[in-house]
């Protein structure tokens, strides 16, 4: 086996854990299990980082290791797991639809995006056309997950997984700028700031955080 297979085989090995970890995320019923998912598969991203900066000979790409395995997989879980202690979140996750069908959407959108991606990068290397597969179907799974769970923190990760797959695509295609990473980086860290603010707001307002009591509590005030 050469060198090059055994590069290709390991970005593999790496991308589709990101992707499992996605859809261990969509299986969870509990808050403190989905962050400690998500951090998961944060660390599987910065793997992949890493390994991509190796076999591109690309040392920018280190960098955005750094941040995912920084950020992502230590001090967001972290922030995450301070906020539902602080407000005194309830725990279980609220499903819009049962586990078992979100699996099955989850499962039918790797397909989807398996038959999407392939033929549009027919032109490419192996290596990147499937890694942009497994990247869209991490993309969908988090975009999936803000639509069918109804607490604000487990929308908050869905969006957090959704940025994942962006990552994990921008590192599978050569000559990514650095300036692009760490922009990704700074507007997830933007965006965990408001977040955190907008939960304390609605957790002083309406004394939850699911999605479906504030509905109500907007319904009864019309």
């Amino acid at each position: 086996m050469g060198a090059g297979q055994i590069s290709y085989d390991v970005a593999h090995l790496i991308g589709a854990t990101v992707l499992m970890a996605g859809l261990q995320l969509l299986y969870q019923r509990r808050l403190f299990a989905v962050i400690n998912t998500f951090a998961f598969q944060a660390l599987a991203l910065a793997a992949a980082a890493g390994w991509q900066a190796h076999v591109q000979d690309a040392p920018h790409l280190y960098v955005t290791a750094g941040i995912a395995l920084v950020f992502k997989a230590m001090i967001v879980p972290f922030a995450l797991h301070w906020l539902i202690e602080k407000l005194g979140i309830h725990r279980s996750v609220e499903t819009a639809m049962s586990i078992g069908w979100t699996m099955m959407a989850g499962v039918a959108l790797v397909a989807l995006s398996i038959l999407l991606v392939l033929p549009v990068t027919a032109n490419a290397a192996a290596l990147t056309r499937e890694s942009l597969a497994l990247a869209m179907s991490v993309v969908l799974i988090g975009l999936l997950m803000m639509i069918t769970r109804r607490n604000a923190v487990t929308q908050v990760v869905g969006f957090m997984a959704l940025e994942n797959g962006l990552i994990l695509a921008a590192v599978s295609a050569k000559g990514m700028p650095l300036v692009v990473e760490i922009s990704v980086a700074f507007s997830v860290l933007v965006a965990m700031t408001l977040f955190g603010i907008f939960f304390f707001r609605i957790r002083e307002r309406f004394d939850t955080l699911d999605i479906n009591d504030v509905e109500t509590y907007r319904g009864d005030r019309q």
